[in-house]
Parts: structure tokens; sequence; C-alpha cells
């Protein structure tokens, strides 16, 4: 490889949204002699689909990392800092350091790189795409490992997200030790 060519990571998060369970942030840096067809936003794929892509990336990438920010972080630091944080370990955790890291959002974390925010990047800019996929698929299987250990709530469903189904069950079983207690809705039935 040349010295011209600069290393980019892709960065992105899953799981600001849900009422339970951790954040994951997952950043990737692509090869450029290995393209990867089909990369879009997370939200826009089947299961299936982000499955697959989730392989591929794996196989192909020059490197990548997964990393969370627990329920404990988000009720300490706030979802927002948590995100950052998850981003910061992801970043940190690859085998390779970049040069430059596009960020999907508004809001950068700190890191030791040049870093460029991107607005939607998850859906535009494909090294950012695949950090979405891997970030959503690393969620999922958590959440979904994290349902035998929670039975009753559904977290294999909705992964945390206040469905009507969720809500129902938060209200009938009172919040889990993976509720976030700094959210409304747990806060809420905690008084």
């Amino acid at each position: 490889m040349s010295g011209e060519v600069s290393l980019v990571a892709g960065v992105d998060e899953a799981g600001r949204g849900p009422l339970a369970g951790p954040v994951a942030a997952a950043a990737v840096i692509l090869d450029p002699e290995r393209p990867i067809l089909g990369l879009a936003d997370s939200k826009r794929l089947t299961p299936d689909q982000r499955e697959s892509l989730d392989q591929e990336i794996r196989n192909q990438a020059l490197a990548f990392a997964v990393e969370f920010a627990t329920v404990e972080e988000i009720d300490r630091i706030n979802i927002l800092q948590a995100s950052l944080l998850a981003m910061q370990r992801a970043v940190e955790n690859l085998s390779v350091a970049p040069q430059r890291a596009l960020v999907d959002g508004n809001r950068p974390p700190r890191l030791a790189c040049g870093v460029e925010t991107v607005v939607k990047g998850d859906a535009t800019v494909a090294v950012i795409s695949a950090a979405s996929i891997l970030a959503k698929v690393a969620r999922d299987r958590e959440m979904l490992m994290l349902d035998s250990k929670f039975p009753g709530y559904g977290f294999a469903r909705h992964k945390g997200y206040p469905t009507r189904a969720h809500l129902a069950a938060l209200r009938a079983l009172g919040p889990c030790a993976l509720h976030r207690r700094s959210f409304r809705p747990v806060r809420e039935l905690l008084r």
C-alpha cells in the first residue's frame, strides 16, 4: 500500500432509542481493493441482509471493532455521551489506526485522529453504512442473548425499543436490570 492511501474509518452506533440494553458502536476500515455491494443504512435492510453483509464486512474489511456502553453508563452519563463513548472505544480497538474517521450524525466522539461528522452518513457513505450494519447486528444479537436471562419482556422481538408489547410487559413486570432508569417510561414506573 502506498503512503498516499488514507485509512478512513466509518463509525456509527445502534440502540440509542431503546428503553433497555446497552448501546453498540462499530468502527470499520474498508479495503478499497475489495468493495462490498449492497451497503446501506442498517435500518433499511432486512435482518437477513444485515446478517449476510455483517459476515462480508467482517471477512473483507481491513479492520473493524464493535464496542458497547452499558446500561449503567447510559444512566450515569446520558445516552448521547454513552454513544460517543462506545464510538471512541470502537475506534480505539481497531487493529489498524485510522488517519480519519467519518462519524454518522452531528456530534463527534473524542478521537486521536481527525473526525468529520456526516448527518445521515449511514445512508450515504459506504464505510459508515458498514459500521451501521455491524453495530446493529451486534446489538440485536446481544438483546437475543439477554432475552433468555430476562424472560417475559420480549427483548428477542423488540430489542428493547418502546413497542406497545414492551411497554405492557414493563408495566406488568416492572423494570429489570436491563432497563435504562434515566429514560422517562422506566423512570415513571419507578416512582
